[in-house]
């Protein structure tokens, strides 16, 4: 456990480049009384409305959190949410000069309203096209300037424009020119988009999904049905060594929910299944993004695989245990890793 909490006090250190969609996660928390008499709904006592950065920003937020030092690259709107969202993010000193506007295309902005402990319903505003191909270059520009000061790249993949193709194409490989770490937090359309990267770090869903889009069947006839399920360890690890071979990586971390996480890596060969560290669950909205954060950073702190998947698991729990999009700080970090 010593060597661990090393790797955490050395978060400060690190320099990590988050790309990837940017979105404003708006909370109104209440409490129902009763059902509307003009539906049957239930109606929200508001008494309380925050905002906080979601998406890519959410990514950025864990990782400054946890100590490091992190930079955004990605695309906003003009208009009132986009001036929110960065102002957030430069309060708490996340750097935005790789943030470009696009008139006519709204910041994301996803307005979740909970009762109690549970949410009700989520609305969201958004677009999701493709960025043109001026602000395509942009982004690109900027990862090509300034990569050498950033120790690894997280992209960040919610499906809504900024990840496609051609970025994925030359950051990947202007990362693998400079040696630096790359993480992607995946959308289960887009896994044909990340040929090359040091990790991806998917859900079991996701992780089904992308077998079966992308038709890389076993030769077993592990995956031989449309309908089949990854429901033992032994579909998983078998999806994870395809999904591994299919795009080069060098390893996989599968989240699993309440069963923790499946790390498994090509050098070994070998799969290391991490049980889950929660105590309560209450809201597991932003786990994925605490997940990348903490791998990403243990990675470039200098951590062998299995150690940042541990750290990441650790992290998740803690972050599970909150109410709303939420974060871990080093020092629960650190008090988790000393309870072990």
């Amino acid at each position: 456990m010593k060597n661990l909490e090393r790797i955490v006090r050395k978060f400060n250190k690190a320099k990590v480049l988050v790309i990837g969609d940017l979105i404003l996660d708006e909370y109104i928390i209440g409490n129902v009384e009763r059902i509307s008499p003009e539906a049957p709904v239930p109606i929200v006592w508001a008494n309380k409305s925050t905002f906080v950065p979601g998406g890519a920003a959410n990514v950025a937020y864990n990782i400054r959190s946890l100590g490091g030092n992190v930079s955004l690259a990605g695309v906003i709107g003009r208009d009132e949410k986009a001036a929110s969202l960065v102002a957030q993010l430069r309060k708490n000193k996340i750097r935005t000069n790789g943030i470009f506007s696009e008139a006519g295309r709204p910041t994301t902005l996803k307005t979740r309203i909970i009762a109690g402990h549970q949410q009700v319903v989520r609305v969201d505003w958004e677009h999701t096209r493709s960025l043109s191909a001026a602000l395509n270059r942009k982004i690109i520009d900027f990862v090509k300037k300034s990569i050498k000061n950033f120790d690894s790249l997280i992209i960040e993949d919610y499906g809504k424009g900024v990840v496609n193709a051609q970025l994925l194409k030359e950051i990947t490989a202007l990362a693998t020119g400079a040696k630096k770490i790359i993480i992607v937090d995946p959308k289960e359309d887009h896994f044909q988009f990340y040929r090359g990267v040091t990790a991806i770090t998917p859900n079991r869903k996701e992780l089904e999904n992308a077998v079966r889009n992308l038709k890389i069947k076993d030769r077993s006839n592990s995956f031989r049905a449309d309908n089949d399920r990854l429901s033992t360890a032994r579909d998983i690890n078998r999806a994870a060594k395809e999904i591994i071979n299919y795009l080069g990586l060098e390893s996989l971390l599968v989240t699993l929910g309440e069963e923790g996480m499946l790390l498994l890596e090509k050098k070994s060969n070998k799969s290391i299944h991490i049980p889950t560290m929660a105590q309560e669950v209450y809201d597991v909205s932003g786990a994925g993004d605490t997940v990348v954060s903490v791998f990403s950073l243990a990675l470039a702190c200098g951590a062998g695989k299995q150690e940042a998947a541990y750290l990441a698991n650790l992290a998740a729990g803690i972050v599970v245990g909150k109410l709303g999009t939420a974060t871990a700080s080093r020092s629960e970090l650190l008090t988790a890793i000393k309870a072990k």
